[in-house]
């Protein structure tokens, strides 16, 4: 299982379209851009994608993975909703890559190729964490089978915090595959190290670790400061997931937890639970079976909630999930994911908090194939699946992230408040010293007219791209500030690209234009 929060917005690349062929400099930002995070040496992936000898190594892999939208992996449906920090890959780096192989994977002159991500520390949040625990040091215990490892650690909080920000690192990052984290309030819960841990003890989960995801961050300045309370004497308890063929390599896994200052007001809870499960799940063999759920199970809801991220989750034979709320004949989109990858699944946040009123029920819908047409059904041949926290079991366990709705809530840009967030500087796939201080797109939405300042003095060059990734507007190169007229753009959502002509650095913004 992966969790997986948010914390980078993938950029588009313009590729050249008079070059017949293309060679490494003019593929390896799209490198940069959707596969470095994870693969470079550390970042938990199995190789790094960090030079043309690296890449061009594995040349075919990279063409059958991404030809196939298993890498970059991002599941939920971005036609359906939209998350913070998509990885979902632009259809133009796409056919860069795809282009790039087919043609030979040729290095061409790779001194001309842009400077490669500089990944200088393990943390991705800077600061001082309140507290810092650490796993014992643990020989994996995962021969023939995956393990599943749970660690119960006590929190030494002598009272009440809120937390606002967390990040789990790996001791050994390439046998860790993920690690959720739950809080058990009675201090009580004891450690699981069979590894048949499936079922967490603890009162409730704050989200959790998969290679490549960002910490989790909540935010934490107007226009919404929140955070989960976590009450004094709690254990924290990871559970940490080590893949078939780890046995006896030793981890000592950290979670490093940031809380608001002792007294801090004004702070919104924000709440986590599986608000639609199901376990009356039965599936044939040789079926294709579906199975709903209702949240609530009686009524409607009875005040209105802003959702802050959801994690469906379902086990192997599941093939497909959508969540949504409705009232009659109104649906609001949650979450859709058309192609479910139990290796590839986590928490999403969205860009704006999204109100659901009240009067409203949440549905889940989980379609589960339990056929040899489906490569991922664990059992050859196929035979009974019922509900069950084992692998092999399947579930239908949607969970949320919500605060009760206040007006406005739905106004609230998250994207923008995690991506300047000025408590907690999160060090994500920084390309250099010289990246961009700050950059400031306004007015978001926009109507007439769109001004774009940077703190810093250079040459810039700026497009607007639509969804697709198509060119809908261009600016003359400018020093430190422009305005762009879009009255003329339809409306919708779209891309601003700002690019640094003398270091080839990039920047991306979503903006609204509702003319």
């Amino acid at each position: 299982m992966k969790k997986i929060y948010i914390l980078f917005l993938t950029t588009i690349i313009l590729i050249p379209s008079a070059k017949a062929q293309l060679d490494y400099k003019d593929v390896a930002q799209v490198f940069y851009n959707n596969c470095t995070s994870c693969h470079h040496v550390g970042g938990g992936a199995p190789m790094p994608l960090m030079t043309y000898t690296q890449t061009s190594t594995f040349a075919a892999s990279i063409l059958y993975h991404v030809q196939e939208g298993h890498m970059p992996p991002w599941s939920p449906d971005t036609s359906y909703s939209r998350f913070s920090h998509e990885r979902a890959i632009t259809q133009a780096d796409k056919s860069a890559i795809i282009s790039w192989v087919n043609s030979g994977a040729l290095p061409g002159d790779t001194t001309l190729a842009p400077a490669a991500p500089v990944y200088t520390s393990q943390y991705q949040l800077s600061g001082t964490p309140t507290i810092v625990l650490r796993t014992p040091v643990f020989p994996s215990n995962a021969g023939s089978t995956d393990s599943y490892v749970c660690f119960s650690i006590p929190s030494g909080l002598t009272q009440d915090r809120v937390l606002r920000a967390y990040e789990v690192i790996p001791g050994n990052a390439p046998i860790v595959h993920h690690a959720l984290v739950f809080v058990d309030t009675t201090g009580t819960a004891a450690s699981d190290l069979t590894g048949q841990c499936f079922s967490l003890p603890g009162d409730f989960g704050i989200g959790g670790y998969a290679p490549g995801a960002a910490p989790t961050v909540f935010p934490g300045q107007a226009p919404l400061k929140a955070g989960i309370r976590i009450k004094a004497g709690s254990n924290i308890i990871l559970q940490i997931h080590y893949p078939a063929g780890s046995s006896g390599q030793l981890d000592s896994t950290q979670i490093r937890m940031y809380f608001y200052p002792e007294g801090e007001t004004g702070i919104r809870p924000i709440y986590n639970k599986e608000l639609l499960e199901n376990w009356s799940l039965y599936m044939l063999p040789n079926t294709v079976t579906t199975f709903t759920d209702k949240y609530p199970d009686n009524g409607t809801l009875q005040a209105p909630l802003s959702i802050f991220a959801t994690f469906p989750h379902s086990h192997m034979v599941c093939k497909s999930i959508v969540n949504y709320a409705y009232a009659g004949t109104d649906t609001i989109p949650l979450v859709r994911i058309n192609n479910w990858d139990f290796m590839w699944q986590g928490y999403y946040t969205y860009t704006n908090l999204i109100k659901i009123p009240a009067g409203y029920k949440l549905f889940s819908k989980h379609v589960y194939d339990n056929t040899a047409n489906n490569p991922n059904n664990p059992n050859s041949p196929p035979a009974l699946v019922v509900a069950g926290t084992s692998t092999g079991d399947e579930m239908l366990f949607d969970e949320y992230m919500w605060l009760d709705y206040q007006a406005g809530d739905e106004l609230i840009d998250i994207e923008e408040l995690l991506a300047n967030d000025t408590l907690l500087s999160v060090n994500i796939n920084k390309v250099s010293a010289n990246a961009f201080t700050k950059v400031f797109v306004y007015p978001n939405p926009a109507s007439n007219k769109l001004s774009i300042y940077l703190s810093k003095t250079s040459e810039y060059k700026v497009r607007i791209l639509n969804i697709t990734g198509q060119t809908i507007l261009k600016a003359e190169t400018f020093t430190d500030n422009t305005a762009l007229d879009v009255s003329s753009i339809p409306p919708g959502l779209y891309i601003v690209e700002v690019l640094d002509s003398k270091t080839n650095e990039r920047i991306t913004k979503k903006i609204v234009i509702s003319n």
